[in-house]
Protein backbone atom coordinates (compact mmCIF):
# COMPACT_ATOMS: atom_id res chain seq x y z
CA UNK A 1 0.00 0.00 0.00
CA UNK A 2 1.21 3.15 -0.61
CA UNK A 3 2.19 5.51 2.20
CA UNK A 4 -0.55 7.45 2.33
CA UNK A 5 0.93 11.26 3.47
CA UNK A 6 -1.86 12.92 1.87
CA UNK A 7 -5.62 11.35 3.00
CA UNK A 8 -8.78 12.15 1.99
CA UNK A 9 -11.51 13.35 4.13
CA UNK A 10 -15.32 13.69 3.49
CA UNK A 11 -14.44 17.43 3.49
CA UNK A 12 -13.23 17.00 0.40
CA UNK A 13 -16.17 17.55 -1.51
CA UNK A 14 -14.99 19.09 -4.68
CA UNK A 15 -13.81 15.26 -6.17
CA UNK A 16 -15.49 12.23 -6.42
CA UNK A 17 -14.90 9.99 -3.70
CA UNK A 18 -14.88 6.38 -3.55
CA UNK A 19 -13.81 3.41 -1.15
CA UNK A 20 -12.45 1.19 -3.63
CA UNK A 21 -9.04 -0.20 -4.40
CA UNK A 22 -6.36 1.82 -6.30
CA UNK A 23 -6.08 0.78 -9.71
CA UNK A 24 -2.61 3.38 -9.97
CA UNK A 25 -0.76 0.45 -6.86
CA UNK A 26 -2.27 -3.08 -6.82
CA UNK A 27 -0.76 -3.34 -2.88
CA UNK A 28 -3.50 -0.07 -2.02
CA UNK A 29 -6.59 -2.19 -1.51
CA UNK A 30 -7.91 -0.89 2.27
CA UNK A 31 -11.51 -1.02 1.77
CA UNK A 32 -11.47 1.81 5.14
CA UNK A 33 -9.34 4.26 3.05
CA UNK A 34 -10.99 6.99 1.16
CA UNK A 35 -9.46 7.08 -2.40
CA UNK A 36 -10.14 9.47 -5.64
CA UNK A 37 -12.29 8.24 -8.80
CA UNK A 38 -10.79 10.32 -11.46
CA UNK A 39 -12.64 11.20 -14.57
CA UNK A 40 -11.37 8.66 -16.68
CA UNK A 41 -13.40 6.74 -14.28
CA UNK A 42 -9.89 4.76 -12.63
CA UNK A 43 -9.35 4.81 -8.91
CA UNK A 44 -6.20 6.27 -6.82
CA UNK A 45 -4.80 7.66 -3.50
CA UNK A 46 -3.45 11.33 -3.46
CA UNK A 47 0.36 10.26 -3.31
CA UNK A 48 0.10 7.41 -5.91
CA UNK A 49 -1.25 9.94 -8.84
CA UNK A 50 1.11 12.75 -7.22
CA UNK A 51 3.87 10.36 -7.98
CA UNK A 52 2.51 9.48 -11.41
CA UNK A 53 2.22 12.82 -12.61
CA UNK A 54 5.74 13.65 -11.37
CA UNK A 55 6.83 10.73 -13.24
CA UNK A 56 5.40 12.32 -16.21
CA UNK A 57 6.47 15.73 -15.97
CA UNK A 58 10.32 14.14 -15.90
CA UNK A 59 9.32 12.37 -19.18
CA UNK A 60 8.93 15.50 -21.08
CA UNK A 61 5.11 15.48 -21.10
CA UNK A 62 3.00 18.37 -21.20
CA UNK A 63 0.08 16.87 -20.09
CA UNK A 64 -1.36 14.37 -17.48
CA UNK A 65 -2.59 11.00 -18.97
CA UNK A 66 -4.09 7.90 -17.06
CA UNK A 67 -1.13 5.09 -17.73
CA UNK A 68 -3.85 2.24 -17.94
CA UNK A 69 -6.39 4.07 -20.36
CA UNK A 70 -4.55 6.88 -21.96
CA UNK A 71 -7.40 9.15 -21.43
CA UNK A 72 -5.58 13.04 -20.36
CA UNK A 73 -6.72 14.31 -16.45
CA UNK A 74 -7.07 18.17 -17.00
CA UNK A 75 -4.90 20.17 -14.79
CA UNK A 76 -6.94 21.05 -12.34
CA UNK A 77 -8.60 17.88 -11.95
CA UNK A 78 -4.84 16.34 -10.96
CA UNK A 79 -4.42 19.77 -8.23
CA UNK A 80 -7.30 18.57 -6.15
CA UNK A 81 -7.26 15.13 -6.86
CA UNK A 82 -3.38 14.71 -5.76
CA UNK A 83 -3.85 17.50 -2.97
CA UNK A 84 -0.80 19.17 -4.52
CA UNK A 85 0.62 21.65 -1.68
CA UNK A 86 1.56 25.35 -2.30
CA UNK A 87 5.43 24.34 -3.31
CA UNK A 88 4.20 21.28 -5.25
CA UNK A 89 1.99 23.66 -7.45
CA UNK A 90 4.69 25.23 -8.15
CA UNK A 91 7.14 22.73 -8.96
CA UNK A 92 4.42 21.02 -11.57
CA UNK A 93 3.68 24.48 -13.08
CA UNK A 94 7.10 24.94 -13.54
CA UNK A 95 8.03 21.85 -14.83
CA UNK A 96 5.01 22.37 -17.19
CA UNK A 97 6.64 25.41 -18.58
CA UNK A 98 10.19 23.96 -18.90
CA UNK A 99 8.44 21.04 -21.10
CA UNK A 100 6.65 23.48 -23.09
CA UNK A 101 9.91 25.58 -24.15
CA UNK A 102 11.88 22.53 -25.03
CA UNK A 103 8.70 20.82 -27.34
CA UNK A 104 8.01 23.97 -28.81
CA UNK A 105 10.13 26.99 -30.45
CA UNK A 106 9.45 29.12 -27.21
CA UNK A 107 11.95 31.82 -25.78
CA UNK A 108 10.95 34.88 -23.57
CA UNK A 109 11.32 38.37 -24.62
CA UNK A 110 13.86 40.49 -23.68
CA UNK A 111 11.68 43.42 -23.55
CA UNK A 112 8.86 42.14 -20.71
CA UNK A 113 9.91 38.23 -20.27
CA UNK A 114 6.49 36.97 -21.69
CA UNK A 115 6.98 33.36 -23.20
CA UNK A 116 6.31 34.10 -27.07
CA UNK A 117 6.60 31.01 -29.76
CA UNK A 118 7.70 31.77 -33.14
CA UNK A 119 5.55 30.55 -35.64
CA UNK A 120 7.48 31.52 -38.86
CA UNK A 121 11.19 29.54 -38.58
CA UNK A 122 12.23 31.35 -41.80
CA UNK A 123 12.02 34.74 -39.73
CA UNK A 124 13.75 35.74 -36.85
CA UNK A 125 11.99 39.29 -36.33
CA UNK A 126 9.55 37.77 -33.76
CA UNK A 127 6.99 40.43 -32.72
CA UNK A 128 5.54 40.68 -28.82
CA UNK A 129 1.68 41.95 -28.47
CA UNK A 130 2.81 42.96 -24.66
CA UNK A 131 5.37 44.92 -25.77
CA UNK A 132 3.60 46.75 -28.92
CA UNK A 133 0.62 47.01 -26.41
CA UNK A 134 2.65 48.87 -23.84
CA UNK A 135 4.83 51.09 -25.95
CA UNK A 136 2.41 51.75 -28.61
CA UNK A 137 4.23 50.71 -31.73
CA UNK A 138 5.16 47.32 -32.69
CA UNK A 139 8.24 45.88 -30.73
CA UNK A 140 9.59 43.12 -32.77
CA UNK A 141 12.91 41.20 -31.39
CA UNK A 142 15.56 39.40 -32.93
CA UNK A 143 15.41 35.30 -31.85
CA UNK A 144 18.90 34.55 -32.42
CA UNK A 145 20.46 37.57 -30.45
CA UNK A 146 17.56 38.46 -28.32
CA UNK A 147 18.01 42.12 -29.08
CA UNK A 148 15.36 44.82 -30.34
CA UNK A 149 15.35 44.09 -33.96
CA UNK A 150 16.97 45.95 -36.54
CA UNK A 151 17.39 46.09 -40.33
CA UNK A 152 14.81 44.43 -42.86
CA UNK A 153 12.63 41.50 -42.55
CA UNK A 154 11.90 38.77 -42.90
CA UNK A 155 15.45 37.72 -42.28
CA UNK A 156 16.18 33.77 -41.49
CA UNK A 157 20.17 34.05 -40.39
CA UNK A 158 20.44 37.45 -38.74
CA UNK A 159 19.31 41.02 -38.05
CA UNK A 160 21.44 44.04 -38.16
CA UNK A 161 22.29 44.46 -34.59
CA UNK A 162 25.96 44.53 -33.76
CA UNK A 163 27.33 40.22 -32.78
CA UNK A 164 24.16 39.02 -34.22
CA UNK A 165 26.30 37.55 -37.18
CA UNK A 166 27.80 34.58 -35.39
CA UNK A 167 31.31 35.22 -36.76
CA UNK A 168 31.46 37.78 -34.27
CA UNK A 169 30.91 35.49 -31.21
CA UNK A 170 33.82 33.08 -32.71
CA UNK A 171 36.27 35.79 -32.87
CA UNK A 172 35.62 36.78 -29.09
CA UNK A 173 35.86 33.17 -28.15
CA UNK A 174 38.80 32.13 -30.28
CA UNK A 175 40.68 35.37 -30.41
CA UNK A 176 44.35 34.93 -28.99
CA UNK A 177 46.38 36.45 -26.11
CA UNK A 178 48.16 39.82 -26.12
CA UNK A 179 50.69 40.63 -24.21
CA UNK A 180 50.18 45.08 -23.77
CA UNK A 181 53.88 46.19 -22.78
CA UNK A 182 52.71 49.26 -21.43
CA UNK A 183 50.51 48.49 -18.95
CA UNK A 184 52.95 46.02 -16.52
CA UNK A 185 53.12 43.22 -19.60
CA UNK A 186 49.61 41.93 -18.34
CA UNK A 187 48.42 39.26 -20.81
CA UNK A 188 44.55 39.73 -21.68
CA UNK A 189 42.58 39.11 -25.02
CA UNK A 190 43.34 40.67 -28.05
CA UNK A 191 39.67 41.72 -28.96
CA UNK A 192 36.96 42.76 -27.16
CA UNK A 193 33.53 43.58 -27.24
CA UNK A 194 32.55 47.18 -26.25
CA UNK A 195 30.42 46.35 -23.05
CA UNK A 196 28.10 49.35 -24.03
CA UNK A 197 27.58 48.83 -27.89
CA UNK A 198 28.94 45.42 -28.66
CA UNK A 199 31.28 46.56 -31.30
CA UNK A 200 34.44 44.43 -31.80
CA UNK A 201 37.54 46.52 -30.58
CA UNK A 202 41.21 45.07 -31.21
CA UNK A 203 43.80 46.36 -29.16
CA UNK A 204 46.80 47.34 -31.11
CA UNK A 205 49.05 46.65 -28.32
CA UNK A 206 50.75 50.27 -28.33
CA UNK A 207 49.36 52.82 -25.66
CA UNK A 208 47.15 52.41 -22.78
CA UNK A 209 44.60 49.87 -21.42
CA UNK A 210 41.96 52.72 -21.82
CA UNK A 211 39.64 52.45 -25.08
CA UNK A 212 36.98 54.84 -27.10
CA UNK A 213 34.53 52.80 -29.00
CA UNK A 214 34.64 54.90 -32.32
CA UNK A 215 30.78 54.01 -32.06
CA UNK A 216 29.20 55.00 -28.90
CA UNK A 217 32.55 57.06 -27.65
CA UNK A 218 32.48 56.04 -24.47
CA UNK A 219 35.65 54.94 -22.75
CA UNK A 220 36.20 51.28 -21.01
CA UNK A 221 39.08 49.20 -19.51
CA UNK A 222 40.53 46.92 -22.06
CA UNK A 223 41.43 44.80 -19.42
CA UNK A 224 39.23 44.31 -17.16
CA UNK A 225 36.07 46.25 -19.12
CA UNK A 226 34.90 48.16 -16.62
CA UNK A 227 33.68 52.07 -17.07
CA UNK A 228 37.10 54.03 -17.68
CA UNK A 229 35.98 56.23 -14.98
CA UNK A 230 35.13 53.20 -12.79
CA UNK A 231 38.46 51.46 -13.47
CA UNK A 232 40.40 54.31 -13.22
CA UNK A 233 39.44 55.63 -9.74
CA UNK A 234 41.57 52.23 -7.95
CA UNK A 235 44.26 52.58 -10.91
CA UNK A 236 45.51 54.51 -13.60
CA UNK A 237 46.04 53.84 -17.48
CA UNK A 238 49.61 52.20 -17.10
CA UNK A 239 48.86 50.12 -13.77
CA UNK A 240 47.15 46.91 -13.84
CA UNK A 241 43.46 46.99 -12.26
CA UNK A 242 42.99 46.41 -9.15
CA UNK A 243 39.63 43.74 -10.59
CA UNK A 244 42.25 41.98 -13.07
CA UNK A 245 41.89 40.51 -16.20
CA UNK A 246 38.55 40.11 -17.53
CA UNK A 247 37.88 36.58 -19.37
CA UNK A 248 36.89 36.40 -23.13
CA UNK A 249 34.00 37.51 -23.58
CA UNK A 250 32.25 34.53 -24.82
CA UNK A 251 29.65 36.41 -26.62
CA UNK A 252 28.61 40.13 -27.84
CA UNK A 253 27.00 41.81 -24.74
CA UNK A 254 23.12 41.92 -25.11
CA UNK A 255 22.12 45.56 -24.81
Amino acid sequence: MANNFKKLTLSDTDIKLVKKPSDLDVCDDNPDVLRVQLSCGHVSDPMSLTDCCKAQLFDGEMVFKCPLCKKEWPFDEVRKSAKLSKDELIGFEDMLGTNATKKFDIKDCPGCGTFIQRLHTTNLAVECSVCTERTGRIYEFCWKCQREWKGPRPHDDQCENVGCNIKDQELLKDCSMVTLTCVQNVQCPGIRACPFCGVLIEHLRVGCKIMTCQKCRKGFCFVCLKPAQECLQTSTHFVLCTAGVAPKQGEVPRL
